[in-house]
């Protein structure tokens, strides 16, 4: 009996071990996994500083004409106080200097020589940001298992971190099985076809924060395969396949998988599109068998491959599902759930066109895969129906 969706990611979750942790410089850290909670080494600010261009005063009513001692710009504080009736000009970002409670803009003030009339009752702080008013040292500002973007970037820089602990890429080969595969771009013979599966999967898996080392095309021999396996094995901690997992005389994946001491988990999921998907593992390498039509293998990567990539790493890895209502009817298939590929807006999901398992425009514009449970009939317009998001 075929597996569930969320049986077959449970036995391929449940196999997946965590990569050891390396140093990475944080500017280099983009896309990377924390392995590691970051705590701010310092204050962020860590000095009281202007958050305008302006007059660095003691606070106080309109109407004081004040003289103008020093200037503090970035990264030069004023080298002065500020004394009762004196004032220091100030750049947005400076330090504040000692002495002076506010800054009052200078929109706000009348220049004339060395001295400065304010225009305007100055409030204690009025446009001064003081110490720590983003990050509080000893604050942890970034927890292990975060992925790392821009933002966490530029935290981590300004907690005072040069390097951090990531989890190592995962190292992914894929392999698309079949004689019919052309490489992109090139010319077309009778029969053949452009491979876009190598292309559409080693981007996933790049964007799950993968290494992948290599694609490549496999013909439809015995030998081949088993060549071809046997090399990605030996470099991968996961070998993605496409095409060659079914049981036709040209399909040779699972016996040379079984030949070169893969175990099997699983085959076959109760999914449509992705029905044949097979899961297997040799000490710690995953190998993932995934249908050869094109939006087939895009489905079964997303819905168990990504996630065994995430879990590697230490990153949140659960599907993130909502529940929305279907725009349109749709027939249930007897025995399958099917993820149709929907758009999202205002709580409905709208399939995305035709839902043909090599019709892979049905991706586009998809928000995420709307699983529409097996059963008799069509799940109605109006119907709640769980979405996964893409």
């Amino acid at each position: 009996m075929a597996l569930s969706i969320d049986e077959a990611r449970a036995q391929v979750l449940a196999a997946v071990r965590p990569l050891p942790s390396e140093d990475v410089a944080v500017q280099d850290a983009v896309g990377r996994v924390l392995a590691e909670d970051v705590v701010a080494q310092r204050d962020v600010p860590s000095f009281a500083n202007s958050a305008m261009d302006g007059f660095a005063v003691r606070s106080g009513p309109a109407g004081r004409a004040l003289r103008i001692v020093g200037e503090s710009r970035a990264g030069a504080p004023a080298a002065v106080a500020v004394g009762e009736g004196e004032a220091v000009s100030i750049s947005t970002g400076a330090a504040m200097p000692d002495g002076a409670d506010a800054v009052l803009q200078i929109e706000r003030v009348t220049v004339d020589g060395d001295r400065v009339m304010l225009d305007d009752d100055v409030d204690p702080a009025r446009n001064v940001r003081p110490a720590g008013d983003d990050v509080r040292a000893g604050q942890t500002v970034l927890p292990e298992g975060t992925r790392m973007g821009a933002a966490e970037i530029g935290i981590a820089v300004v907690s005072g971190r040069g390097s951090v602990a990531c989890a190592r890429r995962p190292r992914v080969v894929v392999l698309a099985t079949g004689d019919e595969l052309v490489a992109p771009g090139g010319p077309l013979g009778p029969g053949q076809l452009h491979n876009s599966n190598a292309a559409t999967l080693a981007a996933l898996a790049t964007q799950a924060g993968a290494h992948v080392l290599r694609t490549g095309v496999v013909a439809d021999t015995e030998e081949e395969t088993r060549a071809a396996i046997a090399g990605a094995l030996e470099e991968a901690d996961v070998l993605v396949l496409s095409g060659g997992v079914s049981v036709g005389p040209h399909d040779h994946v699972k016996p040379a998988l079984q030949a070169l001491g893969v175990d099997e988990v699983f085959w076959r999921v109760a999914l449509r599109p992705g029905r044949p998907t097979w899961f297997g593992t040799r000490d710690d390498t995953l190998v993932f068998g995934l249908p050869g039509n094109p939006v087939s293998a895009m489905v079964t990567f997303m819905l168990f491959a990504r996630p065994a990539l995430g879990a590697m790493q230490g990153a949140p890895h659960q599907p993130e599902r909502i529940v929305a209502r279907l725009a349109e009817a749709i027939p249930r298939h007897p025995d399958r759930d099917e993820a149709v590929r929907v758009s999202l807006r205002d709580g409905l999901a709208t399939p995305t066109g035709p839902q043909g398992s090599h019709q892979l425009s049905s991706m586009l514009g998809a928000d995420g895969f709307a699983i529409v449970t097996a059963g008799d009939g069509a799940a109605l317009p109006g119907d709640p129906v769980v979405v996964e998001l893409a």
